[in-house]
């Protein structure tokens, strides 16, 4: 039975007390609001629908996003933590203030358009924006925080009957990348790695493109991993949570035992270690500012790390390895990520069927 009453400062309080539920009320300025809130209360423990959004109401994405990344990221892996921490920022930034049930698909759907007309952030104020934030990158965000809601709506059972992002369009996913290491430029860029002062530069960018491996899996190999009688390396943990065996090209494996003969602490077991940090332990090699000192240096400020993986695909699908036995090799989980490589099985379909006809 809901019950409305004034109150001292001019507002109206409803009530509604119903056998099974909890007594719950809302203040309201006008009283035909606090009548339609409570009808619609009424109406939905009527049919047993009723969930109580008071948590909703008074949690903040900002809130919401904190909570996330300290119980739900720390179980996935180190680089998708890193990701996820760095996908949050624009969300909090911009949907921050917002209490999770405030964001309406409406409301979602402001941000993606927003962030689509953005430029894309510079470390330095005086840089120019290197274009638009890209398609892909609001996907990214957007996955996030429909999956913020899921768990907060299964996990937290925090008072939301619906999921807002999968009411909302999504941008059309844009075109991969498809920048190309050319022979000059691998040349001149293998050259500078070698010649840095610390090896393990070199060592990781030749075996990422020898490899096809992502920085990640690169940075994380442990010598207990690495198998070279049988010319493998185990990752036991990627980017799709799968256990992968990677093999070794004889340059890859002539590679490893460079890394693997360099001086370590006993105690270290990752084969590209950095200094300790303040708690004594050693994390993965960071060549962070190196590696953009010496891109600068050659004219190659567009090319990033992972285009050496790119690479690597590009040149297995080109020398005719099957797109069964290039997913085993690079980890991509499924044939639809090797479309993008098409081009290149064409080339290499052309060649096969000279030989038949000759």
């Amino acid at each position: 039975m809901a019950t409305i009453v004034g109150t001292k400062s001019k507002t109206w309080k409803a009530l509604v007390r119903r056998t099974g539920y909890p007594t719950v009320s809302k203040t309201f300025r006008l009283k035909k609001a606090a009548e339609d809130w409570a009808k619609g209360v009424e109406d939905e423990m009527a049919r047993r629908i009723y969930i109580q959004r008071t948590p909703s109401e008074k949690t903040t994405l900002s809130q919401a996003m904190t909570r996330y990344l300290a119980e739900v990221s720390p179980s996935k892996s180190v680089s998708t933590q890193a990701s996820e921490k760095t996908k949050s920022k624009p969300l909090v930034r911009i949907l921050g203030d917002y209490s999770l049930a405030a964001l309406t698909p409406d409301v979602i759907a402001n941000y993606r358009d927003k962030r689509l007309n953005e430029d894309i952030q510079t470390k330095s104020p005086t840089s120019k924006p290197k274009g638009k934030v890209s398609s892909s990158t609001v996907l990214h965000e957007l996955a996030l925080l429909s999956h913020l809601f899921t768990t907060a709506r299964q996990e937290w059972h925090i008072g939301l009957t619906t999921n807002p992002v999968s009411g909302v369009r999504k941008p059309k996913q844009s075109r991969g990348r498809n920048r190309r290491l050319e022979i000059r430029e691998e040349g001149k860029l293998l050259e500078a790695t070698r010649a840095y002062s610390n090896p393990f530069l070199s060592w990781i960018v030749e075996l990422a493109l020898e490899t096809s491996m992502r920085l990640g899996e690169v940075s994380s190999i442990t010598i207990d991993h690495v198998d070279l009688h049988r010319r493998v390396i185990m990752l036991p943990d990627t980017k799709n949570s799968d256990v992968r065996l990677v093999p070794l090209s004889r340059r890859a494996t002539e590679l490893m035992h460079e890394a693997l003969d360099f001086p370590r602490p006993s105690e270290c077991r990752l084969v590209f270690f950095g200094e300790p940090g303040r708690d004594g332990v050693r994390r993965p090699y960071k060549f962070n500012r190196a590696w953009r000192d010496i891109k600068n240096r050659l004219g190659m400020s567009d090319f990033r790390f992972h285009d050496l993986r790119h690479e690597a695909v590009s040149r297995l699908i080109s020398a005719g390895i099957s797109d069964q036995q290039v997913a085993a090799i690079s980890g991509h989980k499924s044939m639809q990520m090797l479309k993008r490589y098409a081009h290149l099985r064409s080339e290499t379909l052309v060649a096969v069927l000279d030989r038949i006809q000759h």
